[in-house]
C-alpha cells in the first residue's frame, strides 16, 4: 500500500514552505452523467443550493451521479470566516420563508429515501434560524413520508433554545460537526467554539436520547493523532454515534494551506479506534465529508432504530 515520504510531513502546528504533492490515492471523479446533469437543473430551476457546489466537494460527481445532494439552507452567505471553507461569507439578506417549500419539493422529485439538509451560520439571527430547518424537516414529512432526515446544523452558539426548535422536528439524524482539535480551533475557524460543539452535540441527545447523533473532523491542519483521538473520546462523551473523518483539501490558495496528508493506514487505524471507543459507525477516508454515504448509514443503523421507514 503506497505511504507518504517522511519529508512530505510536517510537524503539528506547521505547514510545508512550498504546496505538498496530492498523494496518488485520492482521485476526484469529475461530475458528469444524465443524473448529475438532471439534479443541476433542479436546483437552478427551483433556485435551490447546495454545498456540494458552494463547498466545492471533492465527492460531488459520485454524489449527484447517484441522485443524492446535501442542501443548503438559509441562503448562500455565511456570517463566519472559517479557513476551510469556500462558502462565500459577509452580511446574509434576510431569510427566505419559501425556501423550505422549495427544498421539500426537490426532495420529493428526487424521491429520495434520506435527506441532507445543512446550513450557513446565520449569527445576525439570535435563533440562528433554526425554524427554518424545523419547517422544512416537517414540510418533507408531508410530501414524503418515510424519507429520513439528517440535517447538518450550525452550533447555534450554544443556544438551547435555538437547538429545541430543530428537535422538536424530530430528524433522525443530527448533525454538527467539530472540523479539528480545540488547539486549532481559533486559526481554522475563528468565529467558532470548542464548548459550544460541545453543548450542541451532548444537549441534542438529552434532548431526544433516540435522536441519532453525528460530528465529522478533518485531518492535515497541523494537528496529530493523538490530539484526534481525544477529539474522538471527547465525541463519545458528549453521545455522538456516528463519525466522519476525512483529509482536508485546500480549496484555493487563498484557504488554509495543507500541513500533511496522512495515508490510508492511518484512516484504518482512526476508524478501528472509533470503532473500539463505541461509534456505532465511523467513515475514515480521505475523501470522507460529512454526508458521504449518508443513507448507508441510516439504513444499517434503522436496524438498531425501528423507528426509521416506519418499520
Amino acid at each position: 500500500m503506497p505511504t507518504i515520504p517522511t519529508r512530505e510531513r510536517v510537524s503539528p502546528g506547521k505547514v510545508s514552505p512550498t504546496p505538498l504533492r496530492r498523494p496518488e490515492w485520492i482521485k476526484v471523479r469529475a461530475p458528469a452523467g444524465e443524473t448529475f446533469q438532471q439534479l443541476r437543473q433542479l436546483m437552478r430551476a427551483k433556485t435551490l443550493h447546495t454545498v456540494c457546489e458552494e463547498a466545492m466537494c471533492p465527492n460531488l460527481g459520485e454524489c449527484w451521479g447517484a441522485g443524492t445532494a446535501t442542501f443548503l439552507m438559509l441562503g448562500d452567505v455565511c456570517t463566519r470566516t472559517c479557513g476551510f471553507c469556500d462558502i462565500k461569507h459577509g452580511r446574509p439578506a434576510g431569510l427566505d420563508w419559501l425556501e423550505p417549500e422549495r427544498v421539500a419539493q426537490a426532495v420529493q422529485a428526487m424521491n429520495l429515501k434520506h435527506a441532507v439538509i445543512t446550513s450557513v451560520n446565520r449569527d445576525e439571527r439570535r435563533d440562528g434560524g433554526a425554524p427554518i430547518f424545523a419547517m422544512l424537516i416537517r414540510r418533507i414529512r408531508q410530501l414524503l413520508p418515510g424519507c429520513s432526515i439528517e440535517v447538518l446544523i450550525p452550533d447555534f452558539k450554544g443556544s438551547l433554545e435555538a437547538l429545541k426548535i430543530v428537535m422538536d422536528a424530530r430528524p433522525e439524524i443530527l448533525n454538527h460537526n467539530v472540523e479539528t482539535v480545540p488547539r486549532l480551533f481559533k486559526q481554522v475557524q475563528p468565529q467558532d467554539n470548542y464548548a459550544w460543539a460541545a453543548t450542541t452535540l451532548s444537549n441534542a441527545k438529552k434532548l431526544d436520547p433516540e435522536v441519532l447523533t453525528k460530528s465529522g473532523i478533518m485531518l492535515g491542519l497541523g494537528e496529530d493523532i493523538e490530539e484526534v483521538k481525544t477529539v474522538m473520546r471527547d465525541q463519545r462523551s458528549w453521545g455522538v454515534d456516528i463519525l466522519t473523518i476525512g483529509q482536508y483539501l485546500q480549496p484555493s490558495k487563498k484557504h488554509l494551506p495543507i500541513a500533511c496528508y496522512y495515508t490510508l493506514e492511518e484512516f484504518a487505524d482512526l476508524k478501528s479506534y472509533g470503532l473500539e471507543i463505541g461509534f456505532k459507525w465511523v467513515e475514515a477516508a480521505p475523501l470522507v465529508r460529512s454526508s458521504y454515504h449518508a443513507a448507508e448509514q441510516v439504513r444499517a443503523l434503522s436496524l438498531v432504530h425501528r423507528k426509521l421507514y416506519g418499520e
